[in-house]
């Protein structure tokens, strides 16, 4: 079998490519979304191909001449890299017993693991530095990772120069109607000049959702529109140039709720360029992140909106989170107060906090 990849929009378009080119002869190896130089994140759908149906929809009949040779080729490319893979193992087996062996490895991964920091990074991290003299030294390793996990995070500078449309997404119960009303408030009223904030509310289906967020544009006499459909929702966007800023609120999902996912995308599939921010729970379980990120990463993501600040005082996993799927954060939300309990994403105020519960272990 032969290995090939398909790159699509989804994979289901992806999987529809493999069929049109090999039939029902394929077989699905592996898939994930990757995130492209454009910005676009596309699936790559890789998948098993007979050798001879390969060669002949690849190559025809040039494929049938050249067999020998280029079987000949590939079992030499196959050797090589096996010996690739023998010697990478060999090296990653040698970092491993290093790293078990010294008392200052061991001691730093272990606090860096129980805050929450995966041990895969970890290793990727400290393997490098194997022969230097920071490895010598807890306080120069910690420092290191801690400067590792600063470079690593991204930010999203605000951006109000042009009117946009910001749609938040996310897990139920994070926040995700509070938070859109302290943009709304940040915008209307708190900065350089008010801008025209209107809100669209796409949850139908939490029980007070509506008249929630409609309670707070009555407060601060905002505009408030409730859309059920992709039609009523197309057709309203085009009275709604005179706006500055469109924030859509829309309904708590759970990794598992094929239905509300679906509904999601076909919004955000309109003509109109939607801005998508997934809200997150700084208090995120390590076990739910890869389902939150799986569940969310379709909607091709421009940033993470932080709830929650106040609910926890250890932030290991969330920054876990950003380094393992390298989102950037565009807000910070601290509090149930609106509209001040929200910031302007920033490292430091993150890394101060986590850096505390550091110091803690």
């Amino acid at each position: 079998m032969i290995n090939e990849t398909f790159v699509a929009s989804t994979p289901k378009e992806a999987y529809e490519q493999a069929i049109a080119k090999y039939g029902n002869s394929v077989s699905i190896v592996s898939a994930k979304q990757v995130k492209y130089d454009d910005g676009v994140l596309r699936s790559e759908v890789v998948f098993a191909v007979p050798k001879a149906l390969f060669m002949e929809r690849s190559f025809g009949d040039i494929a049938i001449e050249d067999e020998k040779p280029m079987a000949e080729e590939e079992a030499l490319l196959s050797e090589i890299g096996l010996l690739k893979d023998q010697l990478a193992v060999m090296k990653e087996g040698i970092y491993n017993e290093i790293q078990k062996e010294d008392d200052v490895i061991s001691e730093v991964k272990t606090l860096f693991m129980k805050k929450g920091i995966a041990q895969e990074w970890l290793d990727v991290m400290i393997n490098s530095l194997i022969g230097t003299s920071i490895i010598e030294s807890k306080e120069l390793l910690v420092a290191y990772l801690l400067e590792e996990i600063d470079e690593a995070l991204q930010v999203q500078t605000e951006d109000l120069s042009n009117p946009k449309m910001m749609m938040l997404v996310g897990p139920t119960g994070v926040g995700k109607t509070t938070t859109i009303a302290k943009l709304a408030a940040r915008y209307a009223y708190l900065m350089d000049r008010p801008y025209k904030v209107i809100l669209l509310n796409l949850d139908s289906y939490k029980v007070g959702a509506i008249e929630q967020l409609e309670h707070y544009a009555d407060i601060m006499q905002i505009e408030h529109l409730s859309l059920s459909c992709v039609e009523d929702f197309e057709e309203k966007l085009s009275t709604l140039q005179a706006y500055d800023v469109i924030l859509i609120d829309t309904a708590g999902m759970s990794p598992y709720d094929t239905q509300k996912f679906i509904k999601t995308v076909e919004f955000v599939k309109t003509s109109q360029k939607i801005e998508v921010n997934l809200v997150i729970s700084a208090t995120v379980k390590y076990e739910d992140m890869e389902d939150i990120y799986k569940n969310f990463s379709f909607l091709n993501l421009d940033s993470v909106i932080i709830s929650k600040f106040d609910e926890t005082k250890h932030f290991g996993t969330l920054l876990n989170f950003m380094l393992l799927y390298k989102l950037p954060m565009s807000y910070f939300s601290t509090g149930q107060e609106v509209p001040d309990d929200l910031l302007v994403a920033n490292k430091e105020y993150l890394l101060e906090r986590f850096i505390g519960d550091v110091n803690e272990g």
